[in-house]
């Protein structure tokens, strides 16, 4: 991430008919406008492209301006545009998801670290499980799948606790954590796990 966020990238810019004319026998393009590309996954969710390099975004596509930015600004684009992620050099062999919380680094110009290891998330969730007298304490960890940016939120409860009070435990600390739009932007996935005393 500190690479990143040093380098520039090439952001794919493609024209796009704002005007045709349908008049004739057939349809002829009046006026074009330039536009950044976004992509859209079968859940809904949106990626703004980048590129390491002119060959790798040629090779996506040849008709694609190059356009050389600032990881910060593709970074903040591609929130502009309701993008969830940054995707690098796809459709090559090395092609790498920038996740949300990467892009929201990137975005704000600030050095990104895993949610485990990152100070502002360990304060908050300290705050969120501070209220919760159940709860012996608490440590962050990588969740599963590795790589995927989960953080796992490890509880030590008492034993006897039944299903549904650590069910609603658990649901109270994850809103608390939602609440803060900060904490949110600095973790990708957030699981809970339990140990008895």
């Amino acid at each position: 991430m500190e690479h990143v966020a040093r380098v520039r990238w090439l952001v794919p810019v493609v024209a796009v008919a704002a005007e045709v004319d349908d008049s004739g026998d057939h349809v002829v393009e009046t006026r074009t406008d330039m536009a950044t590309v976004t992509l859209t996954a079968p859940d809904g969710s949106r990626g703004l492209p980048m590129f390491t390099s002119l060959a790798s975004l040629a090779a996506w596509d040849a008709a694609a301006r190059p356009v050389p930015v600032r990881a910060a600004a593709a970074a903040q684009a591609a929130i502009s545009e309701e993008c969830s992620v940054l995707l690098v050099d796809i459709g090559s062999e090395h092609a790498t998801v920038l996740r949300p919380s990467m892009l929201w680094a990137l975005a704000q110009e600030r050095p990104w670290a895993p949610s485990h290891h990152d100070a502002h998330v360990a304060s908050a969730v300290a705050s969120a499980v501070r209220p919760e007298r159940a709860v012996a304490d608490h440590r962050l960890e990588p969740g599963e799948p590795p790589g995927a940016g989960v953080l796992r939120v490890v509880l030590q409860l008492p034993a006897g606790l039944d299903a549904d009070a650590v069910g609603a435990l658990a649901t109270r600390i994850g809103e608390r954590i939602a609440t803060d739009g900060e904490t949110r932007a600095r973790i990708d996935a957030l699981t809970f796990a339990l140990e008895t005393l």
